[in-house]
């Protein structure tokens, strides 16, 4: 099993920045893949922002790329989501997810989401 608990969250003007936490506990993340995922009201989950195991790859979605950027420090467990230059339309609940599979395909790293979710961390961003 594999709890999650995002962090970091909060209200901040467009332009601003924030930095999310994801800790795991009750197993390691090291060998996983980590996913950050965000839904807002009345649309679908969406991922983020993904990296692999080791750090070595990552991936993004369209709209956040060159303002986001996912990390990790698997000496704490740890996955981190730097955003920067936010938008309103950033606003959302954020979550964590972990345990899906990845696959690399002509060198693109792909994560796809697995069964364990955090309880999410509200971003909300004003204009």
């Amino acid at each position: 099993q594999v709890q999650l608990v995002e962090s970091g969250g909060g209200l901040v003007q467009a332009g601003g920045s924030l930095r999310l936490s994801c800790a795991a506990s009750g197993s390691t993340i090291r060998t996983a893949g980590i996913g950050w995922y965000r839904q807002a009201p009345g649309n679908q989950r969406e991922l983020v922002a993904a990296i692999s195991r080791n750090g070595g790859f990552t991936n993004y979605a369209d709209s956040v790329k060159g303002r986001f950027t996912i990390s990790r420090d698997n000496s704490k467990n740890t996955v981190y989501l730097q955003m920067n230059s936010l938008k309103p339309e950033d606003t959302a609940v954020y979550y964590c997810n972990a345990g899906g599979p990845s696959t690399i395909s002509r060198g693109s790293w792909t994560y796809t989401k697995g069964d364990y979710w955090g309880q999410g961390t509200q971003v909300t961003v004003s204009s």
